[in-house]
């Protein structure tokens, strides 16, 4: 790894009612066509709560207080870019406004999708995510060589 490499880190969220998952089709370069949660990058200053709620927002024009987010997961994942990245995935059951699709240039479609059934195409990050989701699991890594994952045991 380079000196001076650093760690992105984003914030996902996981808008479930009842038994349903709330995904986005990306457009573009990075998950053309897959699904992803909404999803993005804590700004500076910012808190990971209060990222998770400006993202959701921006992404699917739903409004979370912070307070009612729930951390569901972390992945720490090496193979999504050019450095690592750190994920925070948080759950909200609860929010004001029905999501519709607020960023057409860069996704396709929002649809709500049975937990236990996701669609084929999701993008391997956010899915790693929503398996520990579904799994309980507090910390998960993804792209990471085999003795590293085997400290998790």
């Amino acid at each position: 790894m380079p000196n001076g490499q650093h760690t992105v880190i984003d914030v996902h969220v996981l808008l479930v009612r009842g038994d349903d998952l709330l995904l986005i089709r990306r457009r573009g370069d990075y998950g053309g066509g897959m699904w992803h949660l909404p999803s993005g990058k804590l700004d500076p200053g910012e808190s990971l709560p209060a990222a998770a709620a400006r993202e959701t927002a921006e992404e699917v024009g739903v409004y979370i207080e912070p307070a009612v987010l729930r951390h569901a997961t972390t992945v720490h994942v090496a193979d999504a870019g050019p450095v690592p990245r750190l994920g925070v995935f948080f759950e909200a059951r609860s929010w004001t406004g029905e999501p519709y699709n607020r960023e057409p240039d860069k996704c396709s479609a929002v649809e709500w999708f049975p937990l236990h059934n996701l669609p084929d195409k999701v993008i391997p990050y956010p899915l790693a995510g929503i398996r520990n989701y579904l799994d309980g699991d507090a910390f998960g890594l993804l792209g990471w060589p085999a003795a590293d994952r085997s400290i998790l045991v």
